[in-house]
């Protein structure tokens, strides 16, 4: 059953990767908690462990998507390319961040993250006009502040890449795209920061590479790949409107999970 709700839970996850560009890590650290507390996992181990198992899954996730993305020619490589070079240095930063937190604590950050992207989404509280996208330096800057944030929350950086982007009158569908390749640096180097981080721990399970459950990331991982390739396809054939409120809707439920029921 266990490996069931693994290969369940990176079916779903994969499709929210390919269509939001999200990686699905909002959804995967929620369940993983759960899941991880039914198997004897306790205490702060919890909720770092589902962080980093979220963003070692997100690895292979964002891969899938990528590819599909470049098929279709929507993904702008010198954009994400630049964003990137921000990305390692602040993701790295965010997982050394999220290992002084408490468990408690980092669940309740990651529920007040996900509503006001969600109240992002649904009202439009970016600064109005439209920016356009700034300069080759900025671009790394930004890159930098979303990967510190999505080492906290165990994100692809979706959730904050794609309205960025599209606060600088990028396109969303290729606002996904470039989120989902900046995904990849996002997972691999975050998930590398919290192997590091967790070695050593007493309390580690077995099976443990530092904070990364190692089954956890087999089952989601093998069912992500296939479905986030659904995902992207579908991300081409809705609005723009559409893909907003569907993505806002998805974020208040995991806040509510994050903020109001911590644990």
């Amino acid at each position: 059953m266990t490996w069931l709700m693994y290969i369940a839970l990176g079916a779903f996850a994969g499709t929210l990767a390919g269509l939001f560009g999200v990686g699905g890590g909002l959804i995967i650290v929620p369940v993983l908690i759960i899941s991880f507390k039914l198997q004897g996992i306790g205490g702060d181990l919890v909720t770092h462990m589902a962080v980093g198992t979220s963003l070692a899954t997100i690895v292979f996730t964002s891969m899938s998507a990528i590819h599909t993305h470049h098929g279709r020619k929507a993904i702008d490589w010198r954009l994400a390319a630049m964003m990137s070079v921000g990305i390692v240095v602040g993701v790295w930063l965010g997982g050394y961040t999220a290992d002084k937190l408490s468990g408690p604590l980092l669940q309740r950050l990651i529920g007040l993250f996900a509503w006001v992207m969600a109240a992002q989404m649904l009202f439009g509280l970016a600064p109005k006009g439209g920016a356009s996208l700034p300069g080759k330096p900025m671009q790394a800057a930004a890159g930098g502040v979303i990967g510190w944030a999505s080492g906290i929350f165990g994100i692809g950086g979706g959730s904050l890449t794609v309205p960025y982007l599209t606060w600088c009158s990028v396109p969303m569908q290729r606002a996904v795209a470039v989120s989902a390749v900046c995904g990849f640096p996002i997972a691999l180097v975050g998930a590398l920061s919290y192997v590091v981080h967790g070695m050593g721990h007493e309390a580690l399970p077995p099976r443990s590479w530092g904070y990364v459950y190692l089954p956890a990331l087999i089952g989601v991982s093998v069912a992500s790949m296939p479905f986030a390739r659904l995902g992207a396809t579908w991300a081409h054939k809705l609005s723009a409107v559409a893909l907003k409120r569907a993505f806002a809707a998805f974020l208040v439920i995991v806040g509510a999970k994050f903020l109001l029921f911590p644990g």
